[in-house]
């Protein structure tokens, strides 16, 4: 089933989202954001993806697994021509 693509600013926060958590989740080191400023941009991009536009205008089977998938994948061919 093809889906319209899934709006930049939309995928652009869920990047960001899955950015924070992962620094969230590593060990704090000094000059680092602390886990206050993590915990509240978690929030902020939480909210961002949840309650986007797309989502009330979005194919039917649009979801947000599918867009979490689509960042992931993202990050790995990312990380392989970094490599």
């Amino acid at each position: 089933m093809r889906h319209d693509p899934v709006p930049d600013d939309l995928v652009a926060a869920q990047h960001a989202y899955t950015r924070a958590y992962e620094q969230l989740a590593r060990p704090h080191t000094p000059g680092d954001a602390g886990p206050t400023v993590l915990r509240r941009r978690l929030l902020r991009l939480g909210v961002r993806v949840h309650f986007h536009p797309y989502w009330a205008t979005a194919p039917a089977g649009a979801s947000r697994p599918e867009l979490l998938l689509l960042v992931r994948a993202q990050q790995r061919s990312r990380e392989e021509a970094a490599a």
